[in-house]
């Protein structure tokens, strides 16, 4: 039976404050998108593990993005694991869910039993803000560091936004009674809040490579502070995160009750692609006939995949590229007389 928690939890963000010590938050809990995500590829296990924390990840740091901007997590490195990509869409109005979505690439071959963070090899983890047309996308970015993607995101943070932040994660398959195994992840994001002259211990960072970490940042009482909501945050439970018997706003009573916990409205988080024809068109307006029909398959059609959902497209090549001579709907273009 699908309980009252999970059915009112289960696919949400909420943001929280606690009012004591100058800290923000959020807690998520991820369930049915993120079965989504993974059951659109046949990935190893080692892979939907780092899936499943990217797509966690993003679902904490995208809630503060704007309506209709968009949050793009990018893990690229030299190893085995080649790219991990996800994606936040803002909502498209207020109260409407946001958008996740997600996607990796990887050398099956080189795969090992070795921790999946440890097969990334050497890389950066990325940031990217695009605010819509006609801004200027932003990117953030620093080196894979600390032996997890939580890691990586707060150093990120702590270099790139001088915020102290700290993620506890879980993620896994469960199962819950009477329903099949299924993938669920739960987190938590503690953040100090934003001052107006950060303060930096002298001889760099402390994190690893002598990156900044959140204790580099703050001193006197907010140091204080910071440090103990993180061991408060160090109590933490993985069933606690993941859900969902334990209900969020119980469990930030029960880590905070003495620093003010106060929670504002959860964002709803659904699976979500962007793809279309459409936008295969638009990609692929930039070649010349010639250069189309080496793409075309031996039946003499031109066939595109979107590596997030799965979705499968086909077209006429004749219909594709600059010097295209027929419409998407078959009917001749006039010929252009310059």
């Amino acid at each position: 039976m699908t309980t009252l928690s999970q059915i009112a939890w289960d696919d949400t963000v909420l943001p929280f404050q606690l009012d004591h010590s100058d800290i923000r938050g959020r807690v998520a809990r991820l369930d049915g998108l993120l079965e989504r995500v993974l059951r659109q590829h046949d990935y190893p296990p080692v892979i939907e593990a780092l899936v499943a924390e990217a797509a966690l990840l993003t679902a904490l740091i995208g809630q503060t993005i704007k309506l209709r901007w968009k949050l793009s997590l990018q893990i690229r490195g030299s190893g085995a694991i080649k790219i991990i990509a996800t994606d936040y869409y803002g909502p498209t109005e207020a109260g409407a869910p946001a958008r996740i979505r997600g996607w990796a690439s990887y050398d099956a071959e080189g795969l090992t039993e070795a921790p999946p963070f440890d097969q990334i090899g050497e890389g950066y983890f990325a940031v990217l803000i695009d605010q819509g047309a006609g801004m200027t996308p932003y990117q953030g970015i620093t080196p894979l560091a600390g032996g997890s993607l939580a890691a990586c995101a707060a150093t990120y943070f702590a270099q790139s936004e001088q915020l102290p932040t700290r993620f506890a994660l879980s993620y896994g398959r469960s199962t819950l009674p009477g329903q099949p195994e299924r993938w669920r992840a739960g987190g938590m994001m503690l953040q100090h809040m934003p001052k107006s002259a950060p303060f930096f211990a002298s001889g760099g960072g402390s994190g690893e490579g002598g990156l900044l970490e959140g204790a580099d940042i703050l001193q006197g009482r907010e140091s204080e502070n910071w440090n103990r909501a993180n061991l408060l945050l160090d109590t933490v439970e993985d069933i606690e995160l993941i859900g969902p018997s334990v209900h969020p706003t119980d469990l930030l009573i029960r880590l905070f009750h003495e620093e003010g916990p106060r929670v504002f409205d959860a964002q709803p988080v659904e699976f979500g692609c962007s793809c279309s024809a459409e936008r295969v068109r638009n990609s692929l307006g930039i070649y010349s006939q010639e250069e189309i029909m080496t793409m075309t398959t031996p039946d003499g059609t031109l066939t595109a995949d979107c590596q997030f959902c799965g979705a499968h497209y086909e077209f006429d090549p004749r219909s594709l590229g600059y010097e295209a001579t027929i419409a998407a709907d078959g009917t001749p273009l006039a010929p252009d007389n310059d």
